[in-house]
């Protein structure tokens, strides 16, 4: 039983930025696996930022260069920094692992940009 709780959404102006926290509980013995996506209204949930197996991250094509995923493995919790935050990268916000430990999508934390 694995659960992920993501924090630290909420309304920021365009150009802000905000820092997420996903905490990680549970029977998962490694985050290196995590990733973090974004679903917003009328759109498909897309991948956002995330950690390859070998510890490298990935980012979607649209947060590049202003996003940075980070993690504290002794506290299980995964960090997505998000800078010169746009009006679309209003969204809800989840995290959740690839592939073993993929678990039920919780409840997200919603990001708004907005003037």
């Amino acid at each position: 039983q694995v659960q992920f709780v993501e924090s630290g959404g909420g309304l920021v102006q365009p150009g802000g930025s905000l820092r997420l926290s996903c905490a990680a509980s549970g029977s998962i013995s490694s985050i290196y696996g995590m990733s973090w996506y974004r679903q917003a209204p009328g759109k498909q949930r897309e991948f956002v930022a995330g950690f390859t197996s070998g510890g490298s991250t990935n980012y979607g094509d649209s947060v590049k260069g202003r996003f940075t995923i980070s993690r504290d493995n002794a506290k299980k919790t995964v960090y997505l920094q998000m800078n010169s935050l746009k009006p679309e990268d209003t969204a809800v916000y989840y995290c959740n692992a690839r592939g073993f430990y993929f678990s039920p999508w919780g409840q997200g934390t919603q990001v708004t940009v907005s003037s």
